[in-house]
């Protein structure tokens, strides 16, 4: 028995299965967009950046050429890569452990409990802190990155910028010290409610959309691309509304330099020597506060459109191509077990 198992080639995808195809199904969604994610960022990160994506687009385009639009784009697949894989892994692994107890509660021979979108959240803002916790310093790399080269310092005459990933590693580590790495944890760990809401609210609908069929006498299990894509879109764009205040603070953290501050218009940093007595950072809730008080409540929504269009496009991408990253997760599986085993 123990040989024939040996010799059995997985049928289906564990925990890590599941993980690899989320993180190569994110990298792939996250390239396919990745010049609006640059746009968000940027104008999530400035304050005083009143232009539309369009507009920005076309001065990036203009003034760095197309590989503006792909600044931090190594750093980005790999913070994608590793988060996606992390939150998948974490995700999987709780669920299914969490369906395991429920299961073993309940009389032998009875249908498995459906999870209420309670247990979906909590199940899902646990996976998203995990994999907060071990994959934000790679994130903060890639952000700082996405800005380019500091205003003024190439026209000033001074030193070009190196934005190579160790360099602006090296440049955070040197300006605040290694907990600079995890700037944006505190709201990136209340962001985990974003991946949350986002896949809470998917199952639930596929749930629904599923068991519609079967009554209509269609046993499917899977969803065509474009219903995916539907779902995947609508739960994003749902998430995507209710969290992005916090969306902002965080990248705002992230792309701040020690002794930098934003004026109350909102307008350009003081040096670092005038601010370097400031008693203490931004939180995100300082930083929520002052644009309330400066910019109004539609300042905490500003860049939304990018964000939403960026996000929908990649998780819609992302979940209409889900399945077949499964498939393809689980042939790696297969080409992995028979070399092991060929050994």
């Amino acid at each position: 028995m123990a040989v024939q198992s040996k010799q059995s080639p997985p049928q289906q995808l564990t925990p890590l299965g599941y993980a690899l195809a989320g993180a190569l199904g994110g990298c792939f969604s996250n390239a396919v967009v990745y010049p609006l994610d640059t746009v968000k960022t940027r104008i999530q990160a400035d304050s005083s950046n009143g232009r539309s994506v369009r507009a920005l687009l076309k001065r990036i385009f203009k003034e760095e050429g197309i590989a503006g639009f792909y600044r931090g784009f190594g750093a980005t697949m790999l913070n994608t890569f590793s988060m996606q894989y992390a939150y998948f892994f974490f995700y999987s692994l709780v669920r299914t452990s969490y369906v395991k107890r429920l299961a073993a509660r309940r009389p032998a021979g009875s249908p498995p409990a459906a999870l209420s979108t309670v247990a979906e959240l909590a199940l899902g803002a646990i996976a998203g802190a995990l994999a907060q916790i071990f994959t934000i310093p790679v994130s903060v790399i890639a952000t700082r990155q996405q800005l380019g080269a500091p205003k003024g310092k190439d026209k000033a005459g001074e030193q070009e910028h190196d934005g190579s990933f160790l360099a602006v590693a090296r440049e955070i580590l040197r300006e605040e010290g290694v907990m600079g790495l995890w700037l944006g944890l505190k709201p990136g760990l209340v962001l985990t409610v974003n991946p949350a809401i986002t896949y809470g609210v998917f199952e639930r609908i596929k749930g629904v959309v599923l068991a519609a069929r079967e009554k209509v006498g269609d046993t499917s299990t899977s969803l065509g691309p474009g219903t995916s894509f539907a779902l995947g879109a609508t739960s994003k764009s749902l998430a995507t509304v209710v969290t992005y205040p916090y969306i902002m603070a965080k990248v705002r953290i992230q792309t701040r330099k020690k002794g930098e501050e934003e004026t109350e218009n909102g307008a350009l940093p003081r040096p670092a020597h005038e601010s370097a007595r400031r008693p203490k950072e931004e939180g995100a809730i300082d930083i929520l506060a002052r644009v309330l008080r400066t910019e109004g409540f539609l300042g905490w929504y500003k860049g939304m459109g990018a964000q939403i269009l960026k996000a929908v496009l990649s998780q819609g991408v992302l979940f209409m191509s889900k399945e077949q990253f499964e498939q393809y997760a689980l042939a790696i599986m297969v080409v992995c077990y028979r070399l092991g085993a060929s050994r």
